[in-house]
């Protein structure tokens, strides 16, 4: 094998490997969602619509959090064949916070840490084949998180 032929391979191999995922992901990451700074402008660009209150999705979070920067929430969603859990904040700087696919067959459970800038609800929407169905729970927010 030449030089350049080698060289070639090696690029070529880099390309695959780093740059073709990252477009691939890109094609999934729904930008306009995450950036906006309106609730139902997120669940608009999500695609969300009528949604019905559900005790079936479980939301672990703290009744206080002593800082905003830092507020660990679990969710679990009991609702068959659900396929995203998204998470929002409608007091943070930009409400949506999370969203979550799951194949066929995963246990959609998510535990992540937030920042949330104030005292707010976590709303956690589900979608689960062309229904949408949400909860929420109110943490207050002893020090600030979000700048």
């Amino acid at each position: 094998m030449q030089r350049r032929d080698f060289v070639k391979l090696v690029f070529g191999a880099f390309t695959l490997a780093f740059i073709l995922p990252k477009n691939a992901l890109a094609a999934i990451w729904n930008k306009a969602a995450f950036e906006t700074t309106q609730l139902n402008e997120a669940e608009k660009n999500l695609e969300v619509n009528g949604e019905k209150l559900s005790q079936d999705i479980l939301i672990t979070v703290p009744d206080k959090a002593e800082n905003g920067a830092i507020v660990q929430v679990e969710v679990k969603s009991n609702i068959l064949n659900t396929e995203t859990i998204s998470i929002f904040v409608e007091k943070n700087p930009t409400p949506l916070i999370a969203h979550f696919k799951f194949s066929n067959g995963a246990e959609p459970f998510v535990v992540t840490r937030i920042k949330m800038a104030e005292t707010s609800d976590v709303k956690v929407v589900v979608k689960a084949g062309n229904e949408y169905f949400m909860n929420a729970k109110n943490v207050v927010v002893l020090e600030n998180g979000c700048g």
